[in-house]
């Protein structure tokens, strides 16, 4: 049977749309952002049947949730929000970039539900793994902010599958949150075997590539992508004639790139999480879900972006790891 973009997705305990929403980009990261304009985009996402939204208490150090609390107010029980810790706000005076300690993440979701002004996180996530923090000792203290009704259900971001699979064994993990895309596939080696394995929901961040498989590059200095290997120009240019066979099929289908692209994900059985701050690009995204790919075109389109192809590292050298994906 196929699925349609209002078809339901389940999330461990919770459901949720077939896309979710990316918040990041809303907060200064790739230029600078309108928040009026925010704000229209992000109830234009409600009105298509939107209702799962993604952000951190990291992104725009704490005002993406400010934003987000302003645009849920009023429709809140109707949505599922995600947040994230454990990228220290203030990683300059702490002398610790991550932190999964039990201690830092009672501080941190204290500090999430009053920049969201709600009373309860549906999915809370370990943004990144602490190295010195066992993830059993993290994932245990997850559990009892559940059983205290600050949050709703467990996640992890960008983990490998064998501290996946640690962290299941203490408590069901209700989604892991990883970067894929066309030219990320790295995951589909272990990462996300294991997650379909343990029954964990797989969310898609970035599944856009940060907007180079849609087309767009960076034009404001005060992009982050900017610092990125995979947005310098030899990179760019070598990646151009990869993402060239997606504007082909897109073409050929009548579409545009960045609806391919988004089929693929999709077409993998997970929740991507598309960000924008236009509403015209927010319509063109959802519009993806009610795309099948015919087989031929997955296999054009996986060909040109086979695993590991893409040139130029994820993040900026200094970036925090991310165990089992480094350096891609």
């Amino acid at each position: 049977m196929s699925t349609t973009s209002t078809d339901p997705v389940p999330l461990g305990p919770l459901s949720v749309s077939r896309q979710g929403f990316g918040c990041m980009g809303l907060s200064h990261t790739y230029g600078k952002a309108d928040e009026a304009e925010s704000l229209a985009t992000l109830d234009r996402a409600v009105e298509l049947g939107i209702n799962f939204f993604d952000t951190a208490d990291v992104y725009g150090l704490g005002h993406n949730e400010e934003l987000l609390a302003k645009a849920i107010r009023g429709r809140r029980d109707r949505l599922v929000i995600a947040s994230k810790f454990g990228n220290r706000l203030d990683r300059e005076t702490s002398g610790r970039a991550l932190d999964g300690r039990p201690e830092y993440m009672r501080q941190a979701v204290d500090a999430s539900l009053r920049r969201l002004e709600v009373e309860h996180i549906d999915l809370y996530y370990l943004h990144r793994l602490d190295p010195l923090t066992p993830i059993e000792e993290t994932v245990g203290e997850l559990v009892r902010l559940k059983e205290q009704g600050k949050i709703g259900a467990v996640g992890l971001s960008e983990v490998d599958a064998g501290v996946l699979r640690r962290a299941h064994a203490v408590h069901p993990i209700a989604a892991l949150q990883s970067e894929y895309s066309l030219w990320t596939r790295e995951v589909e080696a272990d990462i996300l075997p294991a997650a379909r394995e343990l029954g964990i929901g797989f969310v898609a961040y970035s599944p856009l590539g940060r907007g180079f498989l849609a087309g767009a590059e960076p034009v404001e200095a005060s992009d982050r992508r900017n610092l990125h290997p995979r947005f310098q120009a030899d990179a760019i240019a070598a990646n151009s004639q990869r993402r060239a066979v997606a504007v082909d099929v897109a073409e050929r289908l009548g579409v545009t790139v960045a609806q391919i692209s988004l089929a693929w994900v999709l077409s993998k059985g997970v929740v991507p999480i598309p960000g924008t701050r236009h509403i015209a690009h927010l319509e063109a995204n959802w519009a993806a879900g009610d795309l099948i790919l015919d087989p031929a075109s997955v296999a054009e389109l996986e060909a040109a972006f086979t695993p590991g192809s893409t040139v130029g590292a994820r993040y900026p050298a200094g970036s925090p790891p991310v165990p089992g994906l480094q350096p891609a």
